[in-house]
């Protein structure tokens, strides 16, 4: 009898869905932050150096504010946690909230691009010694995290960037969790690699992923524990190792050890854009293909990711000569 009376649960919105919380149940303090303050050396644009990690305007583990800080969400080795960056003028502050807030902490200065060396670049071409000096905050980021990049990376495989983003974000915010801490609105931290396992094939259907892309990133969260061991390997090793795995490309792997290592020489083959924007940038040949592309980058050996990067930085791409490739919503079907 005493359970018909206890207090009725009351519904609240959380990640757009809804979960019971009792009625009068104590609402918990927040957990005060972890701090660490950082002092780069150089010049540091939070935007460039992070803005590759952001999967889309919408991306529930990426928020850029108004004062200029940046907030992410992320699934660490030691659980979730929320990091928020904000440049002052004693250096870059960094706050954590959650399991992972020490994890985020230690890897600060890496993700920020304290590994990376932008003296290392000897500019070749004037359009790159231009964007150099114009852009000198530019470092690439380091990660420390596999998954975190290869899985939205193998939902942008032969679609448009915004199904891949539209996908990223509604599956993330339906099977994520919460980001830790005060984080902006909707942020959460992706999936756990079982959690991926165990979506349903309808709802990577309604997410617009087809079969191919899903099985690829079911069979990566299964050797999960594999791949992110490949953050302790160079570079190439660690493309090797991805590429291991059925679905798994040069492409896909390229654009993770870009973020999750800081490869400074990993070039994106096989993209539909890449080629002809190098191309016309540095040789007026906006037809070049993947061959024309690597050898007008052969200059740079060692450095062609961030001579790319500076390509696309420039603003000098071949104007648009077709179509926008058109937007297809699986879903729908």
């Amino acid at each position: 009898m005493a359970g018909r009376f206890a207090p009725r649960p009351a519904r609240t919105d959380v990640r757009g869905g809804q979960v019971a919380v009792p009625v009068g149940a104590p609402r918990r303090a927040p957990v005060p932050a972890r701090v660490r303050t950082w002092a780069p050396e150089g010049p540091l644009d939070l935007g460039l150096v992070l803005g590759p990690l952001r999967r889309g305007p919408g991306d529930p583990a990426f928020r850029a504010l108004p004062d200029g800080s940046v907030w992410r969400a992320s699934l660490t080795p030691a659980g979730p946690g929320t990091l928020r960056v904000t440049g002052r003028p004693d250096g870059i502050r960094g706050e954590a909230w959650g399991p992972g807030a020490d994890w985020l902490l230690d890897k600060l200065p890496e993700m920020l691009g304290a590994a990376d060396d932008p003296s290392a670049f000897v500019p070749r071409h004037r359009l790159l010694a231009l964007t150099r000096h114009r852009r000198p905050g530019l470092r690439l980021t380091r990660t420390g995290l596999v998954l975190e990049s290869l899985i939205p990376s193998i939902l942008e495989q032969k679609v448009t960037t915004g199904e891949a983003y539209r996908a990223w974000r509604l599956l993330v915010r339906k099977y994520g969790e919460p980001a830790p801490g005060p984080a902006p609105e909707r942020m959460s931290v992706m999936p756990a690699p079982r959690t991926w396992a165990l979506i349903p094939s309808w709802e990577w259907h309604r997410a617009g992923v087809d079969d191919k892309r899903a099985s690829t990133v079911l069979r990566a969260v299964r050797v999960a524990a594999r791949l992110e061991e490949a953050v302790g390997m160079p570079p190439a090793e660690a493309q090797a190792r991805l590429e291991l795995v059925p679905g798994i490309g040069p492409w896909t792997s390229a654009e993770t050890v870009q973020r999750s290592h800081g490869a400074v020489d990993a070039v994106t083959v096989g993209d539909l854009h890449l080629p002809g924007i190098v191309g016309w940038a540095l040789a007026g040949d906006r037809y070049a293909d993947d061959a024309v592309m690597l050898s007008l980058l052969e200059p740079y050996a060692g450095q062609r990711h961030r001579a790319a990067r500076l390509i696309l930085l420039s603003g000098r791409v071949p104007g648009r000569r077709a179509p926008r490739m058109p937007y297809g919503d699986i879903g729908r079907l």
